[in-house]
């Protein structure tokens, strides 16, 4: 009886790369960041706090956020080019 043949050792490649990562931290972090500047205290009982009315908390953090959300979805499906070479042999090339 025959030896079973090993299995080929393959690379494993990660369906996203460094740059989505990367892509995908920075969209998350604008997301953290967004929610932060909305974070502040609500009014409470008789007093009225005008600092929810501020710009950071209406219209700054909101848009952080938004920009994150919708900055994820390029950052998934971003593809990086792949090199390509081409060797030309010294006698081709004119200088």
């Amino acid at each position: 009886m025959g030896k079973a043949a090993a299995p080929k050792k393959q690379e494993e490649q990660l369906p996203l790369g460094k740059i989505n990562f990367i892509m995908i931290a920075v969209s998350v972090l604008l997301i953290v960041i967004g929610f932060v500047l909305m974070w502040g205290s609500p009014n409470v009982g008789d007093t009225f706090n005008d600092d929810i009315f501020s710009t950071s908390r209406t219209l700054v953090g909101p848009m952080l956020s938004l920009a994150g959300f919708v900055l994820v979805v390029p950052s998934i499906i971003w593809r990086p080019k792949k090199k390509v070479v081409i060797r030309v042999s010294k006698e081709e090339v004119e200088v």
